[in-house]
């Protein structure tokens, strides 16, 4: 079997759509003065419900990315369930080569997560915060199943952003 044999296979599978944020620590956490750390932000698909008891998730991070590097580091992030019209900002997070995450989040409306400070994105179906319990290596990606910490429902309209066949969709 080839990659793309894989590949072509797997992207059958619908999948709901997230974006995954942390911020990193700041520079010099003794310093009051120094900046503070950066906001992250990543478009995942491998996201999914684990355990109710306790509440878990799991999120699929490729190895080396700046959020798999981000997480081993520290232990709190936030996923932000999107609604199909927010497909701009799965994209601009899923980006090849993007800009700086600062500019990403720009003209993003967000609220800070109240436990893990992560940006939380206005609108979305559902908001997240985790602490990161065990993370597993698989192939080139790290899985990270986290405790949810909170979880609330800032939107009930309009329904999920999909994405299937290499493509994000909406139901209907």
């Amino acid at each position: 079997m080839s990659n793309d044999e894989f590949r072509a296979a797997m992207s059958r599978l619908a999948a709901g759509v997230v974006l995954v944020t942390a911020q990193e620590p700041p520079l010099d956490p003794d310093d009051p003065t120094a900046p503070g750390g950066e906001d992250i932000g990543m478009t995942a698909t491998a996201f999914l419900s684990v355990s109710l008891d306790p509440p878990l998730v799991m999120v699929s991070l490729r190895a080396g990315s700046r959020m798999d590097d981000l997480l081993a580091e520290q232990p709190l992030w936030a996923v932000s369930v999107l609604t199909e019209s927010q497909r701009h900002i799965a994209g601009r997070f899923a980006m090849k080569g993007r800009i700086s995450d600062r500019l990403l989040f720009e003209d993003i409306p967000y609220v800070r997560g109240g436990i893990t400070h992560a940006p939380l994105v206005g609108g979305a179906l559902a908001t997240l915060e985790c602490r990161t319990e065990q993370t597993v290596t698989a192939g080139d990606h790290t899985l990270v199943i986290g405790r949810v910490l909170t979880a609330e429902l800032p939107s009930a309209d309009g329904g999920p952003l999909l994405y299937f066949k290499g493509r994000y969709r909406q139901l209907g």
